[in-house]
């Protein structure tokens, strides 16, 4: 195997990581803000192990960070290049289905744009 050959691999790989649904929708809850595993349980709708399968195959995958602190476990978008790709995809995927229905905003809700942060005024 050359050296382009595992460079496709790897970023296949990273690909794959996203390429469930579950795993979108876990995108989708955190690229803003941490959560705990309970508050992305809800959301989503899914059972604990369910989730926390996912979870952990995003955390060791590098796109997903965590901390824990006591006895929940947080997680917080830890790649924000593929935060913008998601959000990319998701921009493109709604201006196609725009043709069909008015779901824009909506997905564009899938992955919002961090709120910028004010800057403070010069005296």
């Amino acid at each position: 195997m050359d050296k382009l050959d595992h460079a496709f691999d790897a970023v296949a790989a990273y690909f794959r990581v996203m390429s469930e649904q579950t795993r979108l929708r876990i995108m989708h809850a955190v690229c803003e803000v941490e959560k705990p595993v309970s508050q992305i349980v809800e959301e989503l709708g899914a059972t604990q192990t369910n989730i926390s399968r996912h979870l952990n195959l995003m955390h060791r995958s590098g796109v997903l960070a965590r901390r824990k602190q006591g006895h929940q476990v947080y997680y917080r978008a830890a790649d924000p290049e593929m935060v913008e790709i998601c959000r990319r995809v998701c921009n493109r995927i709604a201006a196609q289905l725009d043709q069909e229905k008015p779901l824009r905003g909506d997905l564009l809700r899938l992955m919002p744009r961090p709120k910028r942060r004010k800057r403070a005024a010069r005296g």
